[in-house]
């Protein structure tokens, strides 16, 4: 085995990934590992392939865009795949805009909901004790 490439077993805690996660990537062909027998080998391409998943998943990209956006690499060459992803990264700017937006509209009502509650309970319990 060459000292560069990563066993199954390997790729999986390098990447903080389960072993089905690494099988699906394989299966939905963002990854093509060297296979020998029934052993699966990552070398130098499959490694940078999986560090450029993972950061796709960690912006919240969606695997299918994840892919499409790999093999646009593979047919077109690196022009190609940047500005693609330019692209990719300025709608899902946005969307993540739109997503923290409804996040903080969402956690300003629960505080909301939250302290009418501890009002309601404050009130509940000033009256039992004032009866």
């Amino acid at each position: 085995m060459a000292d560069d490439r990563l066993t199954f077993k390997e790729m999986c805690a390098a990447f903080d990934v389960t072993p089905r996660t690494l099988r699906y990537y394989e299966y939905i062909e963002l990854l093509q590992p060297d296979r020998e027998g029934r052993a699966r080998f990552y070398g130098p391409r499959e490694i940078a392939r999986m560090k450029l998943i993972m950061r796709g998943r960690k912006f919240g990209f969606a695997l299918e865009g994840i892919r499409q956006w790999l093999m646009i690499y593979e047919k077109d060459g690196t022009e190609a795949q940047m500005q693609a992803w330019l692209k990719s990264a300025d709608r899902q700017l946005l969307e993540l805009a739109d997503q923290r937006a409804q996040l903080e509209e969402a956690i300003d009502e629960l505080r909301q909901s939250r302290e009418d509650t501890a009002a309601a309970l404050a009130d509940m319990a000033s009256a039992r004790s004032g009866a």
